[in-house]
């Protein structure tokens, strides 16, 4: 071979391998994160605000820093210190560590179920001859706990607490009252439903011996259509989205970035939630993606390019101050994994615009207060459902 042709082919290997380490790049950098990528600086060294050693317990790398590993979660109460790490010179592989999986925050103990009440109820007092017992009243509820789309519920006054509860076996109860509500978000209570209430009570009132005194039909649709018309023009649902700027994300990536911010898992794929300072209490956001990636195979190897922060505005208290922790939570997230704030539509969403979002939910809780309907109470989670 000439000089010529031996340039030429080393040339030309050149070029093919640039071509190669390039598309290997392009590959590289379109890939989604994933949660074991450690942040790094332009020197390879952990990104200032992320500390070493909860990295590796994190990610699972071993003390020699021979790269991240899969953790497997494992049901315990906790991780027992050692009292000393491995020595440098130890070629063996350090064991898996234990990851403490509980449930503690994930499900909130459900709340007392509220009594009905007057303000969002057709309430039917139920008069007795005599006490009757739980069981009884039991056996004689109807099987289903609607009327149309309607909640529907039947509660006795216990002879011990004097309280109105739901039906107990081994209780005695002195008085009954039956109820269903006004309205929810499927609308008002129609004339239809308000008849389908009265069979259902009389039916049950024949059963355990009681006498219904029914209120007037047409004062109580008023009464629903008039609270249905308030709830319609008050219901608020926001929601941002976040939307990546240049690589995709995998779930866990996102799922580590929120965990960080205090969400934990929810009940559906795809979604996590913000839990609330007090028991029971509804969750202050919602954060989902598409749950098809959830369940994925390999969740790792798909791509998420947004995902969704949510706000029942109703349901959360007032002095949580819920779109405050909104507006923090979208710009942590935004700013940790590279992503930008939009509306449903793909608008960026400016301070200005947030700004006047919370001045309009201040407006907006004002008048459910001044309805006795606070945000995050029973009554408001109840309508507003």
């Amino acid at each position: 071979m000439s000089t010529l042709q031996i340039s030429l082919a080393i040339i030309g290997g050149l070029v093919l391998a640039g071509v190669v380490a390039y598309n290997a790049w392009i590959t590289r950098k379109s890939a989604p994160r994933t949660a074991v990528e450690r942040v790094q600086d332009g020197g390879g060294h952990p990104a200032a605000g992320v500390d070493d050693d909860s990295t590796n317990a994190v990610y699972g790398n071993d003390a020699r820093g021979s790269g991240t590993r899969r953790i497997d979660p494992i049901l315990g109460d906790g991780l027992d210190s050692p009292s000393g790490g491995p020595s440098m010179a130890d070629d063996e592989r350090l064991p898996p560590p234990q990851v403490p999986v509980t449930l503690s925050h994930v499900v909130n103990p459900p709340e007392k179920k509220a009594s009905l009440d007057a303000l969002i109820d057709v309430i039917t007092p139920l008069s007795l001859e005599g006490e009757v017992s739980g069981d009884a009243l039991l056996a004689a509820l109807p099987g289903t706990r609607r009327v149309g789309s309607k909640p529907f519920a039947v509660e006795g006054q216990s002879e011990a607490t004097g309280e109105w509860e739901t039906p107990r076996p081994g209780q005695r109860y002195r008085a009954l009252q039956a109820g269903v509500q006004l309205a929810n978000r499927s609308g008002a209570l129609n004339d239809i439903e308000f008849s389908e209430f009265v069979v259902k009570v009389q039916a049950f009132s024949d059963a355990v011996g009681a006498s219904p005194d029914f209120p007037d039909m047409r004062t109580e649709v008023a009464r629903a259509r008039e609270l249905d018309a308030f709830a319609s023009g008050h219901d608020a649902q926001l929601g941002f989205t976040l939307r990546a700027r240049r690589a995709a994300w995998s779930p866990g990536y996102v799922a580590q970035h929120a965990a960080r911010l205090g969400f934990v898992t929810g009940a559906l794929p795809g979604r996590m939630v913000l839990p609330g300072s007090q028991q029971g209490q509804a969750p202050l956001l919602s954060l989902a993606f598409d749950p098809q990636a959830a369940m994925a195979d390999d969740p790792e190897k798909t791509a998420l390019r947004d995902i969704a922060l949510s706000l029942e505005v109703t349901h959360v208290p007032r002095s949580e101050q819920p779109f405050v922790r909104m507006r923090q939570a979208a710009a942590s997230l935004a700013e940790a994994m590279d992503g930008v704030i939009t509306d449903d539509a793909g608008q960026l969403l400016s301070t200005d615009t947030m700004d006047r979002i919370g001045a309009d939910l201040e407006s907006l809780y004002d008048a459910l207060d001044s309805r006795d309907l606070a945000a995050g109470s029973a009554q408001a989670r109840r309508l507003f459902s």
